[in-house]
């Protein structure tokens, strides 16, 4: 029941936008993570907390790669392949380095 309930609280007529209260509906994105937005009674736009739209887009980009991570593997065959523990050797990285590591911008 908490489900429905989060749901209808979530609901935001378009007339409120329409009467200035704009900056209280865009308060209400610090404790909820989307507002859906009613337009004659039906959705017509999902607001979203900036937190929730970063988590969203984040899931999306690793949903990509592991698209091109499966597709690799299947172009790759049964080729020989080199493991993540013999690169890491091999280049005198350990787990702990990189973990300690600041994330590199590509540009």
């Amino acid at each position: 029941m908490a489900i429905a309930s989060d749901f209808l609280q979530s609901l935001v007529p378009i007339s409120q936008f329409n009467k200035g209260q704009a900056a209280k509906i865009f308060d209400r994105l610090r404790s909820e993570k989307e507002l859906i937005v009613l337009k004659n009674n039906q959705p017509s736009a999902i607001i979203l907390s900036p937190e929730e739209y970063t988590r969203l887009t984040e899931i999306e980009e690793d949903y990509f790669l592991l698209l091109e991570a499966n597709k690799r593997l299947d172009d790759n065959g049964n080729k020989e392949t080199v493991s993540y523990d013999s690169v890491m050797k091999h280049l005198g990285i350990s787990e702990a380095e990189l973990l300690e590591a600041e994330d590199a911008d590509i540009e």
